[in-house]
């Protein structure tokens, strides 16, 4: 393997850094705004969209609050957001930090938008930790699409035998073995042991 590709949310962040809790828990106890309310007007409608890069998040989420909730400003709602989705797996990072220093690349792969993209590579500093990133905005696609594992495979330049992968949806970790890249699940518990093992089995 010389190249392992990881994944975000589920595995290397876990929601609020002060408790682990989903991002939006407390929503309408700190912002006034229900999360059935944010869900039903933004999420259902938009996100596709948004998340392969058709759509702009901070335009049409300023739209959306215009009608839901005008007191609150689509640039505070982001900052919420981002800051309660960011408590890193220092565990994890330190061991894929071994493995990185060992030689094998590290990129991760994952379902973002542009903006929350940049806030993983910059503002939690991941750009320092990984030599770079694929996420569904930039390609076009998210997974589970064959489309997000060719692009990737494409992007680094190696077979896709030569590709470890960890994501914690079964969906994606099946479609990335019958691209032909090495995959494991990651479920609580899990270890980069465990995931250098089940690539080697």
């Amino acid at each position: 393997m010389k190249i392992l590709m990881v994944d975000v949310d589920g595995v290397l962040v876990h929601g609020r850094p002060s408790d682990g809790l989903p991002l939006f828990t407390y929503l309408e106890q700190d912002l006034g705004l229900p999360l059935t309310m944010l869900q039903q007007a933004f999420f259902k409608p938009y996100w596709q969209d948004i998340v392969t890069g058709r759509d702009a998040l901070e335009p049409r989420l300023m739209g959306v609050l215009g009608e839901i909730a005008p007191q609150l400003h689509a640039k505070a709602l982001i900052d919420y957001w981002f800051e309660n989705d960011s408590r890193l797996d220092h565990g994890l990072l330190q061991d894929l930090a071994a493995l990185r220093a060992d030689g094998t690349k590290m990129f991760l792969a994952t379902n973002q938008e542009h903006m929350r993209a940049a806030y993983l590579m910059e503002t939690l500093q991941l750009s320092e930790r990984f030599d770079g990133i694929f996420y569904s905005a930039a390609l076009g696609h998210q997974k589970p699409a064959a489309e997000f594992f060719q692009l990737a495979t494409e992007g680094v330049g190696f077979a896709a035998s030569e590709i470890g992968f960890i994501d914690d949806v079964a969906a994606n970790i099946e479609a990335a073995r019958q691209f032909g890249w090495k995959a494991m699940q990651w479920t609580p518990g899990s270890t980069l042991r465990d995931a250098i093992s089940a690539f080697s089995a």
